[in-house]
């Protein structure tokens, strides 16, 4: 794939105004720009902080699958946590050996689970069904590891929240004898086990706790070689956010791993899958302000985007920290906001911005994560580019959509 490729110079911590408006003029906007030094950053943070384990990092891509991206990912020494067919496609077509692909879809049609077989990734099974189906097909000969539900209530939305009673996923430990017959009749080898209790944890005793679970459930399993913790890693979205210690969870883990060492004798290795941790703050979104709406209650900022491009205000109330780069100098004032969809479309709500005069471009922070991924063409509108940074070189990997991409797959 052919890429556009000029110099610039780019922080490795966060990227200058002039960088992110130099790109937007020369790319357009709302564009999304990626700065590989701080995925590099992150993934460096995440492999210190668990040395002293037998640990294994598997980049959640669900969270930004750019094939660019997975490649950066690659070159760092990442695995890839795939939650669907075409993202271990995906990973295969960057580079990713299938042994370094874990997949773990949820409620899938069996024949989905044949194609990942045939592709030779890891597989991870959440359902009772599936697990019976599978053991019943091919027994010991395709080791699996099964993804359990330990009933811990985590995360930072009920909507990312993963592990609790209710949720869809995983198969309940209560189910553990259910689970025990299967692999007894099947003759099913299981290597691994799996438990993922929400997004953006800021207390690490939710992993401490998972893992005690996890230890319990370890001994009905005498193939078992590996722990996969999942993730939920909290990175700072503003000022005040208290982000996961991973160091700390580092050495409780290695801790815990030793005694359970020491007292069985096993040396498992455990998984985890960060996705946001390692992407959201290489991601910067930038927009351009069309209008300034003053109402009797409120002043409205209105840009050139809307939620079919960063949805995460909308669905999760996320917070993401805005800033006018084009009047930097400007006075603050107080805005809310919006996009350009036709129904309630909120970026941020009654924020203190430098004046926004009609042109200037603002910035969203923390945009590497579930922006791009989980946009749309929503109002008939284009999807953006994406630009990555990476070796102080700009490199467009996605262009702009135009009207012909909306009826490429339209029949008329």
């Amino acid at each position: 794939m052919p890429f556009f490729i000029k110099d610039k110079i780019a922080q490795l911590e966060n990227l200058s105004n002039e960088t992110l408006i130099s790109i937007a003029q020369e790319f357009g906007t709302p564009v999304y720009i990626y700065n590989t030094e701080k995925i590099t950053e992150q993934y460096k943070k995440l492999t210190s902080a668990f040395s002293s384990c037998n640990a294994k990092i598997f980049y959640a891509c669900k969270s930004l699958t750019n094939i660019n991206i997975l490649k950066h990912l690659l070159s760092l020494g990442s695995c890839l946590d795939c939650v669907s067919i075409n993202e271990v496609k995906l990973g295969l077509l960057a580079g990713f050996a299938p042994q370094q692909i874990l997949y773990t879809p949820n409620c899938v049609d069996f024949n989905e689970m044949l194609e990942a077989k045939e592709l030779g990734v890891n597989i991870n099974i959440d359902n009772i069904s599936i697990l019976e189906q599978f053991g019943t097909a091919f027994g010991n000969s395709y080791p699996v590891c099964i993804r359990l539900n330990p009933h811990i209530m985590a995360g930072g939305n009920f909507k990312i929240s993963t592990g609790h009673i209710d949720s869809k996923f995983g198969i309940s430990i209560h189910q553990l004898r259910h689970i025990e017959r299967i692999v007894k009749s099947t003759n099913l080898k299981v290597e691994g086990i799996h438990m993922h209790t929400g997004s953006e944890i800021k207390d690490i005793n939710v992993f401490l706790m998972g893992l005690e679970v996890m230890f319990g459930v370890a001994e009905h399993f005498p193939d078992l070689k590996y722990i996969d913790l999942g993730s939920g890693f909290k990175v700072s979205y503003q000022p005040g956010d208290k982000e996961t210690d991973v160091n700390e969870l580092g050495n409780k883990v290695s801790e815990a791993f030793l005694k359970y060492k020491n007292e069985t004798g096993k040396k498992l290795e455990v998984w985890f899958e960060p996705g946001k941790y390692l992407v959201s703050q290489s991601g910067y979104f930038v927009v351009k302000a069309n209008v300034i709406k003053q109402t009797p209650a409120t002043v409205f900022v209105g840009v050139n985007s809307g939620f079919n491009h960063l949805i995460r205000p909308m669905m999760y109330d996320a917070y993401h920290h805005i800033e006018n780069i084009t009047n930097t100098n400007g006075t603050p004032r107080i805005y809310t906001v919006v996009g350009n969809i036709c129904e309630t479309d909120t970026f941020a709500w009654d924020r203190t911005i430098n004046e926004v005069r009609e042109g200037d471009l603002l910035v969203m922070y923390n945009a590497g994560a579930y922006g791009f991924e989980m946009s749309s063409n929503f109002n008939s509108r284009l999807k953006p580019a994406e630009v990555m940074i990476k070796d102080g070189k700009t490199i467009l990997i996605r262009r702009r959509d135009n009207f012909e991409d909306l009826l490429s797959n339209q029949i008329y």
